[in-house]
């Protein structure tokens, strides 16, 4: 059964919402694209972050472990995502929801 993060991250995807959340012990502002588990069956999400706290430069992707995430809460606004698509992700090997695939081909 998936955690309730999770469920939070792949309603975000359905519902083209951003998520605001903590990971890290940082806040982050972002667009989940692709969630699933990683090589370790650990569940996973690729998201763009456009703004929020990182170790690094904004906006940018991230992978993260949904394990180490809290404090979640999605809200209504433009959707974000990167402009650089040129390498293939590696952060989610069983993908179950990919916006690109599964939401955004049905329309």
């Amino acid at each position: 059964m998936p955690s309730s993060a999770y469920a939070l991250f792949r309603k975000a995807i359905l519902t083209e919402q951003q998520v605001v959340c903590r990971y890290d012990g940082r806040p982050r502002e972002l667009c989940p694209h692709i969630i699933g588990h990683n090589k370790s069956g650990q569940e996973v999400v690729l998201a763009w972050q456009f703004a929020g706290q990182s170790s690094g430069p904004l906006p940018q992707w991230r992978c993260l472990r949904l394990a180490g995430v809290s404090d979640i809460g999605l809200r209504k606004g433009r959707w974000h995502e990167g402009s650089s698509h040129s390498t293939e992700q590696t952060c989610v090997s069983d993908i179950d929801l990919d916006i690109n695939i599964h939401v955004r081909k049905l329309r």
